[in-house]
């Protein structure tokens, strides 16, 4: 065989890659915009819901290790 025809798939291979100008190929990644005029309602209740139920938990929990703490030094 000859020598050209182990050389050919290896230039190939060796060639620097070409990005093919308006390809008609498709991207498998589409971003679309957010709708902005329509706000998910859903996702908007269950994150305000989940920070007032977070704020609400962690004001109580303080409010209990001061007391504690209080209790343990003999401050009250």
């Amino acid at each position: 065989m000859a020598p050209s025809a182990f050389l050919r798939p290896l230039s190939r291979l060796l060639a620097p890659a070409r990005l093919p100008s308006g390809s008609p190929a498709r991207s498998k990644f589409y971003v679309r915009e957010p709708l902005h005029d329509r706000p998910d309602w859903l996702k908007v209740g269950l994150t305000l819901g989940t920070t007032v139920f977070l704020w609400a938990y962690l004001i109580k929990q303080h409010n209990e290790d001061v007391l504690e703490y209080k209790r343990r030094n003999g401050l009250e």
